[in-house]
Order: C-alpha cells, then sequence, then structure tokens
C-alpha cells in the first residue's frame, strides 16, 4: 500500500491517506520464541473450544494444564492473535478513535439470498515456526468464501485486497456487514464498499452472535486443516488453505443448507460469473 519511492507523497502523507501510523510503517516485528508459539497455539485451540473464556479464565486453564503462566502475558498474546471472548461487556471491539463507525443493519433483518450481506472477519493461524493472519470474505445467506488474504499484520491492506478480489469475481452485495476492528473502519476499506455502492453494516456491544457463520468457518478450517499439517512456511500454508477452502466451499455439505455446499447455494449467481469466465472457484486458481 506504501510506495517509499513515490514521487509527489511523502511516506508521512501516504500513511495519513491510509489512516495508519508512521511508527507502524516502520515498524519491524521481533519474532516470538519458540516456546511462545507453542503456547499461542494451545491457546488458539482453546479459544476455539471456549470462546468465552476471557484472560483470567484463559490463565485458569492454562495452570490447570501445566502452563506456568502469568494473566499479563496472556493478555498480551490474546491480544496480539485477536482474540476477545463473545460475552458482552463494555467495549469488546476498539475501533480507530478516528475512524467513523458505521451503524448497524442487520436487526430483524431476513438473510435468505446470495449477495444480500457479505461478512468479514480477521483469525490467526500458527505455523511450526510463527503465525500470520488470515481474512475472509463470506456470503452470509450461503456460507460460501468469496476471497481470503494472508498477512504477516493486521494492516489494512491485505484486507482491502480480499474485498477487491471479492467485488471484482462476485459482483456487489447489497450489505457489508464487520465487526469493529480497525481494518474494517478505516478510510481504505469503508472507501471501496462506499464506491461500490454498499451499505455498510458494523457490529455493535453484544452482538458477537451476528459473527457465529464466520467463527464456525475458523473452527472448521483450523481443526480440519491448520492444525493436522503444522506447515511451515507461508507458501505451503497459502497452497493448503487454498485446497481445504476449495473443498468447504464445493464438497462440505452444510445442514443449514439443506444439505447443499456453499458453491452450489450460491451457484445461480456463480453461472453468471461477472468476468465472463467460466464457473469455477477462484481458490482452485490460488492452489495451482
Amino acid at each position: 500500500m506504501i510506495e517509499p519511492a513515490h514521487q509527489r507523497l511523502s511516506i508521512a502523507a501516504q500513511c495519513r491517506l491510509l489512516s495508519i501510523s508512521r511508527s507502524s510503517y516502520y515498524y519491524a516485528r521481533v519474532p516470538e520464541t519458540e516456546v511462545t508459539l507453542a503456547l499461542m497455539r494451545r491457546i488458539d485451540a482453546t479459544f476455539l473450544d471456549c470462546p468465552w473464556y476471557g484472560s483470567r479464565q484463559m490463565v485458569r486453564h492454562l495452570r490447570r494444564n501445566g502452563h506456568d503462566v502469568g494473566r499479563r502475558r496472556v493478555r498480551r498474546l490474546m491480544a496480539k492473535m485477536g482474540l476477545s471472548p463473545i460475552y458482552q461487556r463494555p467495549r469488546t471491539s476498539d475501533p480507530h478513535p478516528q475512524h467513523r463507525v458505521y451503524p448497524y443493519l442487520l436487526r430483524n433483518l431476513a438473510i435468505e439470498r446470495p449477495n444480500h450481506v457479505w461478512c468479514a472477519d480477521v483469525t490467526y493461524i500458527p505455523m511450526r515456526r510463527g503465525f500470520l493472519y488470515l481474512v475472509a470474505i463470506m456470503d452470509w445467506a450461503t456460507r460460501k468464501v468469496l476471497a481470503w488474504r494472508l498477512s504477516n499484520t493486521m494492516d489494512t491492506g491485505f484486507c482491502v485486497a480480499a474485498l477487491e478480489e471479492a467485488l471484482a469475481r462476485f459482483g456487489r452485495p447489497e450489505i457489508f456487514n464487520t465487526d469493529q476492528g480497525s481494518q474494517f473502519t478505516s478510510f481504505a476499506f469503508t472507501s471501496v464498499l462506499r464506491d461500490a455502492e454498499v451499505r455498510i453494516s458494523m457490529d455493535g456491544r453484544g452482538r458477537w452472535m451476528d459473527n457465529v457463520f464466520i467463527e464456525r468457518l475458523w473452527r472448521s478450517l483450523k481443526y480440519e486443516c491448520v492444525y493436522l499439517h503444522a506447515f511451515e512456511t507461508g507458501s505451503e500454508l497459502r497452497n493448503g488453505l487454498a485446497r481445504w477452502v476449495t473443498y468447504y466451499n464445493t464438497q462440505r455439505p452444510h445442514s443449514g443448507l439443506a444439505g447443499q455446499t456453499p458453491a452450489e447455494a450460491y451457484g445461480r449467481i456463480e453461472e453468471t460469473d461477472h468476468g465472463g469466465h467460466a464457473p469455477h472457484d477462484l481458490m482452485t486458481k490460488l492452489a495451482a
């Protein structure tokens, strides 16, 4: 997103336009130790089973299972991984103080057709020697994963790239719903939606259930793919995720879709692909 050699805009000006701090651009991440990475993997697996665990409950659980950890360390790691308990409490998802927060539009709304509502979320993906972040764009009614991206930082750029791909491949939804994370409230992300004339909706406090479909996606993806393989490199992880998402979209039936796969439920729109291409899942191309 930032062009260091831009002829007209300085790095500081580009950071202001993208609503990110200049220190974030220059920040060089210090890798975590193997011991800490193993603890993060344990926290992530526990959180999938008990998503109501805050740092206090997580510490109790870890100590009962032989991990001598303190709450400050667990709280730092959970924040780094983007894990926040699902129970209602004040300020569960803090937006950037300078970003606009949009109203919630899904209350009492029946979502029963493709491209009515899309949603997005970011999750932590552990590897054998590190971790990456994954964003996915999902069609709410059919559970189909429309696009996804990996990144080594929780910045805005990879979320914008996934959104632009989904719009280019599948047209536009009527409403796009997210939480109030700074990636989704940023000018770079919301401007893409506004330019496409998509109505923007953001979860309010205590609305964790609105993200339940994509949370189920994360659980399935991690238990059926990530935890089974312990990928070594980013390219291995990307290829593994591409294969799994293709399987999820095209072969994994859902009881909530009357036994259909997400691709089958979405298919009547996918057959009229906006780019004029043959109807095939975009993840197959990414796996090649």
